[in-house]
């Protein structure tokens, strides 16, 4: 699938400092792109001295803007003169304690601060979205009702702030993307909904929850088994590739699940086997259910959720992402042995005590 990069005018890169802001701004300053990349503090050099290495050895690049995701007007000198915007920038964990403040307001209201930006920037002529699968699924069920296959036509309608707050905190940002794009017709909206992100980080301390999740299965909590609910996973240098062409590819419109492989913490866990059996104890086994249901709250899970997935099928159909946007999906192995190397390497799998 053939397509150009417009290299003409600089874009805007949301959470630059992310998993997947990382890839995506090396493949962007690898095209020779200006990258506008809003972060936090522009002065963290122990968080942006990663991107400025990036573009040192590459054709493109970097300039940074100070911005929030809760203050209006505070992504207007960022996104001035820009013709695409790519926003990556919302949370990603399922460790807190307030779910309206820590989740959902961030992601809806920095959708919001980012999107009415977006508006008043005349330069703009299309935003892309890093949404998720979870707003179009929460559990199983929801698989179920949807006839044993999730598409893109499919929303989360089952996510609560009791219920897999994440969850709701990505749909309803979604929600808002759509509500602000179809109100004006400037620019135009495309959504790339990853499942689970995995392979190797190219910033130091990656905080997604995929990391959390990996290094779960080489540090020893899993030892003894690991649950089999099913997840679909994806590389993290895909989901890149996917925002680059959902921006620049003229036909490119709507949501696109980005999806490898259907799997489940079991499955990860042995795919890691062969490399990595000897060093580490990684789950040989599954958990059994009512285990799996009785110690689900002391690893942030709901009970709720465990009873719900537990033995059910799981399937998101990624086609409209190999048809629309070109991508071709990596192994799920090749991913993840990747990613665990790098954890090891940089010695953020710590064996429990």
């Amino acid at each position: 699938m053939d397509f150009d990069i417009d290299t003409t005018s600089p874009v805007l890169v949301t959470g630059a400092t992310g998993y997947v802001a990382g890839w995506l701004i090396s493949d962007l300053l690898d095209a020779g792109v200006t990258v506008h990349a809003a972060v936090r503090d522009p002065g963290n050099e122990r968080k942006t001295a990663h991107l400025r290495r990036l573009a040192d050895n590459a054709p493109g690049e970097i300039r940074f803007f100070a911005s929030d995701l809760l203050r209006d007007g505070s992504y207007d000198e960022a996104m001035a003169g820009c013709s695409i915007v790519f926003h990556t920038a919302s949370p990603f964990t399922t460790a807190v304690k307030d779910p309206q403040k820590e989740l959902v307001d961030p992601a809806v209201e920095g959708t919001r601060t980012v999107l009415e930006s977006a508006n008043r920037t005349e330069s703009v002529r299309r935003v892309v979205l890093t949404s998720s699968v979870a707003a179009i699924y929460t559990d199983a069920v929801d698989c179920e009702r949807a006839g044993g296959t999730l598409t893109e036509d499919d929303w989360n309608t089952s996510a609560t702030l009791a219920y897999e707050p994440y969850n709701l905190s990505k749909t309803l940002a979604e929600k808002k993307a759509w509500e602000i794009a179809e109100a004006q017709t400037r620019w135009d909206l495309v959504v790339i909904n990853p499942s689970l992100v995995i392979g190797p980080a190219i910033g130091p301390n990656p905080t997604s929850e995929s990391f959390a999740i990996v290094s779960q299965l080489g540090n020893g909590m899993m030892a003894f088994g690991a649950p089999r609910i099913k997840i679909g996973v994806v590389d993290v240098r895909e989901v890149a590739a996917a925002h680059v062409r959902a921006a620049f590819l003229s036909d490119a419109k709507g949501r696109h699940i980005l999806s490898a492989a259907d799997t489940d913490l079991l499955e990860m866990g042995k795919a890691l086997l062969p490399r990595f059996g000897r060093r580490r104890p990684l789950p040989r086994f599954p958990l059994p259910i009512p285990v799996l249901v009785a110690v689900a709250p002391f690893v942030g899970r709901d009970r709720r959720f465990v009873k719900r997935c537990s033995g059910r099928p799981l399937r998101l159909d990624s086609s409209k992402s190999r048809s629309a946007l070109g991508i071709s999906y990596r192994p799920m192995q090749e991913s993840l042995e990747e990613m665990f190397a790098s954890m090891l390497d940089a010695g953020q799998i710590k064996l429990l005590r």
